[in-house]
C-alpha cells in the first residue's frame, strides 16, 4: 500500500514537474527563494504594528521566532528519520525530470520545510490580522501554496512532501496563533 503510494506520488511528481518551461523558470526559481517574500512579511508586520502597537508587535515577533524555529528544526528531525530522497537525487527519475534549482541538497526530502514555514507564517499571520483583514488570510493561504508549489517545479520535493509540509505547516501556525493569544491576553491587556 505504501509502496503504491509512494508510486503514485512519484508519478504526479514527474507530471507537475514536466508542466514546466524555461519562460517560467525565473519566475519560480523568484518564488522559492526564501527572501523573496521579505517585503510581504515587513508590510504584515508593519500592519500588525498599525493595528496592535508596539508591545503586541515585540511579542509577536518573539512568537514567529519561536514558530519559525520550531517548523524548521521539526522539518529536520523527520528528514533525518524519514529519510526520502529528494526527486533530484533518484536514480530512477532524475535524469527525466526538469531539475532547475541552484543544487540538489543533500538532505532528505519529506517533509517541505518551505511548505511547513511558508504555510505557518500565513496561517498565523492571517490569523491575527483577520479582525482588520477578513480576507488576507485567503491572500496568504494562495501564497503558501505558491512556495509549497515552487519546490515541485524547481525539482526538490514530491507532492506528499508538500501536502504533509502544509499540513504541519497549518497545525504549527493555528497553535501559535493559539499561545500568542493567550500572551497577549494575559501579559499586554493588563
Amino acid at each position: 500500500m505504501l509502496d503504491k503510494l509512494l508510486d503514485l506520488d512519484t508519478e504526479l511528481f514527474v507530471y507537475l514537474n514536466g508542466l514546466g518551461s524555461p519562460t517560467w523558470d525565473s519566475m519560480w526559481l523568484a518564488i522559492t527563494h526564501e527572501f523573496t517574500f521579505a517585503p510581504l512579511y515587513s508590510v504584515l508586520l508593519f500592519l500588525i504594528y498599525r493595528k496592535l502597537g508596539w508591545k503586541a508587535l515585540l511579542f509577536i515577533i518573539v512568537t514567529i521566532a519561536l514558530m519559525i524555529l520550531f517548523t524548521d528544526q521539526t522539518t529536520n528531525i523527520v528528514k533525518r528519520s524519514v529519510l526520502r530522497f529528494r526527486p533530484c537525487a533518484c536514480d530512477e527519475i532524475k535524469d527525466s525530470i526538469r531539475f532547475i534549482a541552484e543544487r540538489c541538497s543533500s538532505n532528505r526530502s519529506f517533509f517541505s520545510g518551505h511548505a511547513s514555514n511558508s504555510m505557518a507564517a500565513a496561517v498565523f499571520g492571517g490569523l491575527v490580522l483577520r479582525p482588520y483583514f477578513k480576507n488576507l488570510i485567503f491572500i496568504l493561504l494562495f501564497w503558501s501554496f505558491l512556495v509549497a508549489y515552487s519546490r515541485i517545479y524547481v525539482g526538490v520535493h514530491f507532492p506528499i512532501d508538500i501536502l504533509c509540509g502544509m499540513a504541519f505547516g497549518a497545525l504549527a501556525g493555528f497553535g501559535f496563533y493559539k499561545l500568542n493569544q493567550y500572551i497577549l491576553k494575559r501579559f499586554i491587556s493588563e
